[in-house]
């Protein structure tokens, strides 16, 4: 006897944004998919007559904050994207949805509306209970690149002040789980890049390599040994500027880079259109595009949906194969 799935949870996201076009245009391109989108009706409404597509048929009102105008979030704006995404998180942690899709939230409207999170991340880990958690980008697509990022936000100059084994060490076993248990990789093969160019040179041109990078490497492999998870294997440190042409053509399942651009240059070179934010160590799952709000076409019905189809398609593959797992 098959069970079935329970919905994916959609968070509407910023109003003024891009955001409700890409759900109706996705949802429409996605007939079958098992889908509740979370947010206002009526712009979400106003956004499939933008598109010429349906209203999504099973949609949870959050309350009617608008009118808002296209391009121009304001602090009421800010509101509506809140309540959607407080709403698609309650479903998930409740279980009444299996995964968590979001669409793109403009985080100044959102902090001018008492959003005390800076974004969608830190807001979904503190409702998990703020458990070690990172950044993965990928595709749908088979051979897509995936990259998994020990540092994120922050100016490149404090970068080799908080890289630390620990943190590289957290963020290797975490891809690594992810690796096994959202993507269904029996042996995973990741590589480590180096912070310096050419890996530090020996050296010559720098030491984090050495005395950062591969302590961390040495310390995941012990960690991944109690896991149960199987065989891993960890390559590097790496050549940054070859390691990912290396990846794509199927030497490496995924790579941990030390930086925000280190991952996200070669990633969105790769797949700017379709790319994925994957949220690994949830114990929920949570994807949404690799792009943000976009106001400068919002409203126009022209934005292509291919990053949230494709967000959509994993949230709702990791979802069913969490599932299989857990029977």
């Amino acid at each position: 006897m098959t069970t079935r799935l329970a919905p994916v949870a959609i968070s509407m996201g910023d109003p003024t944004g891009v955001g409700p076009e890409i759900i109706v245009r996705a949802l429409a391109a996605r007939p079958g998919l098992e889908a509740v989108v979370y947010g206002d009706p009526d712009v979400l409404a106003a956004a499939a007559r933008a598109c010429g597509a349906a209203v999504p048929a099973r949609m949870v009102s959050t309350g009617r904050h608008g009118p808002h105008a296209p391009g121009a979030p304001t602090a009421a704006s800010g509101a509506a994207q809140v309540a959607a995404l407080v709403a698609a998180v309650d479903a998930v942690v409740d279980g009444a949805c299996s995964a968590l899709c979001t669409a793109p939230i403009h985080k100044q409207s959102a902090h001018a509306a008492g959003f005390a999170y800076p974004g969608h991340t830190e807001y979904l880990a503190h409702r998990a209970g703020d458990p070690p958690h990172a950044m993965m980008l990928t595709a749908a697509r088979p051979g897509a690149l995936r990259v998994v990022l020990a540092t994120t936000h922050v100016a490149l100059a404090r970068v080799p002040a908080l890289l630390s084994p620990a943190l590289i060490a957290r963020t290797i076993v975490l891809c690594a789980r992810a690796l096994v248990a959202d993507f269904g990789l029996e042996a995973p093969r990741i590589a480590v890049c180096g912070l310096n160019p050419h890996a530090g040179e020996a050296g010559a041109f720098g030491r984090e390599e050495a005395e950062v990078i591969a302590p961390a490497m040495a310390l995941a492999r012990q960690e991944l040994a109690g896991l149960g998870l199987g065989p891993v294997r960890l390559d590097g440190p790496a050549v940054p500027d070859a390691v990912f042409r290396a990846a794509v053509t199927g030497a490496h399942d995924a790579v941990v880079c030390q930086y925000h651009d280190q991952g996200l240059i070669p990633f969105k070179l790769l797949h700017f259109d379709d790319g994925v934010n994957v949220t690994i160590g949830l114990p929920f799952v949570r994807t949404s595009p690799d792009h943000g709000t976009a106001h400068d076409i919002a409203g126009r019905g022209v934005v292509r949906p291919d990053s949230f189809v494709a967000a959509l398609d994993m949230a709702a593959a990791m979802a069913a194969r969490r599932a299989t797992r857990a029977r």
